[in-house]
């Protein structure tokens, strides 16, 4: 919950005592309708407790109208002080020189600070270029080394199976040759 300004508080102070106030003559009314021997003393006291409660409601109703009109007055104060404040440096020619100078400084302090941020981001930026490519490099390596041997193997496999084909494709052909040339001769 929000604090409360004095004003906010005494407000809300004179409003519940204008509402205990009505919700009192309220009780006293009917009391008094009850009571026929203090009629006419209880209206009073009852007309006089509604006044004060409507008396009440009324100042409450004017600390709000007073906070309204304070508002405004404290934030152009306000504004004002600080106007005042930024003003303040500037107002003699050696203050401003100080002033432009501490501003200098902290402009040149601020600008090698970005500048070291960026040569920390660049230097970031180009140790994960140099890992990512490293690593692709050995991955290519690594495979292209795994395709050669599995080319070759298969080269040497195929060649054997020529070279086995071939001895018995030409076993077979000097088989026949010699069959045929028995049988005929």
């Amino acid at each position: 919950m929000a604090t409360q300004t004095p004003t906010q508080r005494r407000a809300a102070a004179k409003k519940a005592a204008a509402t205990r106030k009505r919700n009192a003559s309220s009780a006293s009314a009917r009391s008094t309708s009850r009571s026929a021997r203090t009629t006419a003393r209880s209206a009073a006291t009852t007309a006089s407790t509604r006044t004060k409660a409507e008396a009440k409601g009324l100042q409450a109703l004017a600390l709000q109208a007073e906070r309204a009109v304070l508002i405004p007055v404290g934030a152009a104060l306000t504004a004002r002080d600080t106007v005042v404040e930024n003003v303040k440096p500037f107002t003699s020619r050696n203050t401003a020189e100080r002033e432009i100078t501490k501003l200098q400084k902290r402009v040149v302090t601020n600008l090698r600070k970005f500048e070291r941020r960026g040569t920390t981001a660049r230097n970031q930026l180009r140790r994960e270029l140099k890992r990512n490519r490293t690593q692709a490099e050995r991955f290519v390596r690594r495979n292209r080394r795994s395709i050669e041997s599995q080319v070759k193997t298969t080269r040497k496999d195929i060649e054997s199976q020529i070279k086995s084909a071939r001895s018995d494709f030409e076993r077979n052909a000097n088989e026949f040759v010699a069959n045929v040339t028995n049988g005929i001769g």
